[in-house]
Order: structure tokens, then C-alpha cells, then sequence
């Protein structure tokens, strides 16, 4: 993960998903993902509660993945490497049930 104003990068490895798709809009489907992590794998101090906001157009198509502590914005980014995991997971488990939701 990427603090803002922090050049320290701590790279995540995730091994639990759980997630719920909602329609926000005409444009829009929010996909929140509940993350377990490796062992060994640690959270940034002062982070509760470690999940993902998923932004997808209505045909299933990823637009934005964000970090999220307790189901709110905080103050830090994915790496390359955790939004490519969370792009696996969505594409194989999530987008079936995405595009039904057309």
C-alpha cells in the first residue's frame, strides 16, 4: 500500500475476499471487497477494518479500485501489485454476478 506523503511502499498479499455488488446508477456498480491478508502480510498502522471499493460501469468493466478502512476512503492507494490480485478475484468471481445486473 501507498500512504499519501509517504514514500514507503508496503506491498500486500491477499487471501480472503468477500464482496457486494450494488447498482448506484444508470452508470455505475460499487463492489465492495471485505480482504483477508497473508500471514505475514501486515495493514498499515491505523488501518481497522482493510477493504476495496470496485467502480464498474454497468457492463462490468473496472474503472477505479480504491482502498477503503471500514468501508470509507482513507489515505492510501493500492500498489500495481494488490489491484492486479483484486482484478483477478473481480473477473473470476465477481463480474458473472456484475453482469447480470445490467
Amino acid at each position: 500500500m501507498i500512504e499519501y506523503d509517504n514514500p514507503h511502499i508496503r506491498e500486500l498479499r491477499f487471501t480472503r475476499f468477500h464482496s457486494r455488488a450494488e447498482v448506484r446508477s444508470k452508470q455505475w456498480i460499487d463492489v465492495e471487497v471485505s480482504l483477508g491478508l497473508e500471514e505475514g502480510s501486515e495493514a498499515p498502522e491505523g488501518i481497522v477494518e482493510l477493504g476495496a471499493l470496485i467502480v464498474c460501469t454497468r457492463r462490468g468493466d473496472i474503472v477505479e479500485i480504491v482502498p477503503q478502512d471500514e468501508g470509507r476512503d482513507c489515505e492510501y492507494q493500492f500498489t500495481e501489485q494488490e489491484k492486479a490480485q483484486l482484478r483477478t478475484y473481480y473477473e473470476r468471481e465477481v463480474r458473472p454476478t456484475v453482469e447480470t445486473m445490467r
